[in-house]
């Protein structure tokens, strides 16, 4: 009797973890949803479509950066949950008009990084002609670096050619970046649809 309650047990289990591992497959969507997710959607929606951007490319470069944690300091001093460095961001405040911005609110309110980080990639877009690889890496190493890159034919600002960029902490964002892009396109098709 006991020898059969076991064997029972076991199918039970059995049946079980089949049916789990089916779900896991068969609705993978959600579960790719909860291992890919996209935090502080409206605010990154409202940025994007503030400076013409594809919202999937904002989430996927803060996902690189910071892991939506809007309080990341790096190594190297960057901040908030775009991690701009802090020259970079007295910059764009400057140039793009912003009051009351400081490293401060960029360190501690997502939605003031992501708007500040929106209006960077808007200038990015504008300088490298909308070439989404270029204004990734851009972003990473500068837009001096990349410059050159391009003028001295040391990289053609193409996806393809991505291992010609020469840091390869730049080469592995933009393939990062362009990863998660792909990612939250397929999983999230309606994310910024107007």
């Amino acid at each position: 009797m006991k020898k059969r309650r076991r064997v029972v047990k076991k199918r039970f289990l059995l049946v079980i973890v089949i049916v789990l591992l089916a779900m896991l497959f068969l609705k993978s969507d959600w579960m790719n949803r909860w291992l890919y997710p996209i935090h502080y959607q409206d605010d990154i929606q409202i940025s994007a479509g503030n400076y013409q951007l594809e919202p999937h490319l904002l989430a996927a470069i803060i996902r690189v950066e910071t892991n939506y944690s809007a309080d990341a300091v790096s190594k190297k001093g960057a901040i908030g949950i775009m991690q701009l460095m802090p020259d970079t961001a007295e910059w764009i405040v400057q140039k793009g008009g912003f009051t009351n911005v400081t490293n401060e609110s960029l360190s501690s309110r997502a939605d003031i990084s992501i708007e500040v980080g929106s209006w960077y990639l808007k200038s990015l877009n504008d300088q490298f002609k909308d070439n989404k690889y270029v204004v990734i890496a851009a972003y990473n190493a500068g837009p001096g670096k990349v410059s050159r890159w391009l003028e001295d034919g040391t990289w053609d600002g193409q996806l393809e050619t991505v291992d010609q960029i020469p840091y390869g902490e730049t080469r592995h964002y933009v393939q990062r970046v362009i990863y998660y892009y792909n990612k939250y396109k397929r999983l999230y098709p309606d994310f910024g649809a107007q």
